[in-house]
């Protein structure tokens, strides 16, 4: 055969001119794809869906896992993975599963995998215990359908299930994941880093601390409304990093948006402002547990355990001026531990008249008249300006004596400090995932006790039997407006007491690039099964 010199050349440039033929045609496929890009101001702090009640991990998980239950863009229960149920007696609840619903992997969803969620969600270890009620049986009629029954009636059992997200038994018990990983003790696990549910979207990838991927899951039981192929999540802690991210287009959408920029952003022909209000209560905790504080220089006793040192913090914040000033306005001044968005004579109720000169009659009272010193604990990327209210809190206070020293931290950092209760003084947001004051009453007020799975959330060990007494009545009572009286009661009890310090309920704003459509809801979840993209 005759050789040619320029054969090889030939067939060199032949492969090139396919590879590039090959990777065009591909590059148009990618660039077919509808990818939506969103950026948040911290990470997400597990892939397991049972190790910490935070919200917006909660809510970018519910884009992968699902409840029986979830909630509509006004936040109204509607079915998810049940799809009815019915009370046939005042303590049992039966819930008729969704069939032909398969996990990500292609494993079938029955009721064995709603069992096993139960199971893990009760471990010691799991931050989902609270979703379920002290008592609850569960009983497997068949594949689809389950009873659940109380020990005594709840009008409000799957009100937080939305937040109890099934995940598969077989998968987890084959990857050695069948108990929760723990935040507090720092200890993580399979299911920490992988996700294996049946939402509309599938987990490709995740870096922690990087960019999380998903692409649309093609087998979702639900009607696709959404038009998107791919999500990328990325964490910008950065606030000026992230408008430029969405000013540049390198982001389709982000939050929080630093409420200094709104105005630009919404001058901007390619995007605009996405608001509203938000369900969820900003408040100041205090260790009222211990005998002296871990963080202050007060030796041998405990200011907080005082309620005049207590109500001299709250007397000492103006919350209308830390509306005015860090939070521009859209922030709505709180007088209790709960919106009136969700409990309507929350709106009735009013706070303490913002007066530091009581407060320096109250602290000199308490035997602090020279102030002291102690810790303020704050997370730096959860909250809408987290860190400046914090400072600004501390200013409030130095100018009655107290010196605060702010401690403003990653929230990974700081959720695992709370949960271990390693601090005196701490500032929080709560959104009650019931949507209903029991939540609160039960979890953040009520005295801390585990086997009661009571005070899950109330890091400084606050106590009132009365409010306890309480709770468990309104756990039970059917006639709303007995319940409403009751509820109201446990607040006044906290509010005689200061128990806590609330602050304010922040807003929702979303900064989003034109043809994004999308709607902010109150509980502040992105719901990417909801979203649309176009040009």
């Amino acid at each position: 055969m005759k050789k040619y010199p320029h054969y090889k050349a030939g067939k060199a440039l032949l492969i090139f001119l396919v590879l590039v033929l090959f990777f065009s045609g591909r590059g148009s496929i990618l660039a077919a794809e509808n990818t939506f890009r969103w950026a948040y101001q911290g990470d997400i702090q597990s892939l397991d869906p049972h190790v910490l009640n935070e919200s917006f991990t909660l809510g970018f998980l519910s884009n992968v896992y699902e409840g029986l239950v979830r909630r509509d863009h006004d936040l109204k229960i509607e079915p998810a993975l049940a799809e009815s149920w019915e009370q046939l007696e005042p303590t049992r609840w039966r819930f008729y599963l969704r069939q032909n619903v398969v996990f990500h992997n292609g494993n079938p969803f029955t009721a064995s995998d709603v069992v096993f969620t139960f199971e893990r969600a009760l471990h010691k270890d799991a931050n989902a215990k609270s979703y379920i009620p002290q008592g609850l049986k569960v009983e497997v009629i068949d594949d689809f359908t389950i009873d659940f029954i109380t020990a005594t009636p709840n009008p409000i059992l799957f009100h937080e299930w939305p937040n109890l997200l099934i995940m598969d038994r077989e998968w987890s018990e084959a990857n050695g994941a069948e108990i929760p990983a723990s935040v507090a003790e720092g200890r993580t696990g399979f299911a920490s880093a992988h996700a294996n549910g049946t939402g509309a979207f599938r987990l490709l990838s995740r870096v922690e601390g990087g960019a999380a991927e998903l692409e649309v899951n093609k087998l979702w039981w639900d009607t696709k409304k959404h038009n998107l192929d791919r999500v990328i999540f990325s964490p910008i802690g950065k606030d000026a990093t992230r408008v430029a991210a969405l000013i540049s287009g390198e982001m389709d959408l982000i939050y929080p948006v630093p409420l200094q920029d709104i105005a630009a952003i919404e001058a901007l022909e390619e995007t605009r402002i996405v608001a509203g209000p938000e369900v969820r209560t900003m408040f100041l905790g205090m260790d009222q547990m211990r005998d002296e504080l871990l963080y202050s220089n007060v030796k041998g006793k405990n200011p907080f355990a005082d309620r005049r040192v207590r109500e001299a913090f709250y007397r000492a914040i103006d919350v209308e001026l830390l509306n005015k000033k860090v939070l521009y306005g859209i922030g709505t001044p709180a007088a209790t531990m709960i919106s009136p968005l969700l409990f309507a004579p929350a709106g009735q109720m009013r706070r303490l008249d913002y007066d530091p000169d009581k407060a320096r009659v109250l602290l000199r009272d308490a035997g602090y008249e020279k102030g002291f010193e102690l810790e303020l604990l704050c997370p730096n990327d959860r909250y809408l300006k987290d860190e400046e209210l914090c400072l600004a809190v501390a200013a409030f206070l130095a100018k009655v004596g107290i010196t605060a020293k702010v401690e403003a931290i990653p929230k990974s950092q700081f959720f695992k400090r709370l949960l271990g209760q390693d601090t005196s003084f701490y500032f929080l947001g709560w959104t009650p995932g019931s949507l209903d004051s029991y939540n609160v009453i039960q979890n953040v007020m009520g005295s801390p006790d585990k086997e009661l799975k009571r005070g899950g959330f109330n890091f400084g060990g606050y106590s009132n039997s009365r409010i306890d007494d309480l709770s468990e009545k309104i756990l039970v009572e059917i006639d709303q407006d007995r319940r409403d009286e009751l509820i109201t009661q446990a607040y006044q009890i906290l509010a005689e007491d200061v128990g806590y310090i609330p602050l304010h309920q922040q807003g929702v704003v979303w900064g989003v690039r034109r043809g994004v459509e999308v709607r902010s809801r109150a509980d502040d979840s992105l719901m990417l099964y909801t979203i649309t993209k176009g040009d």
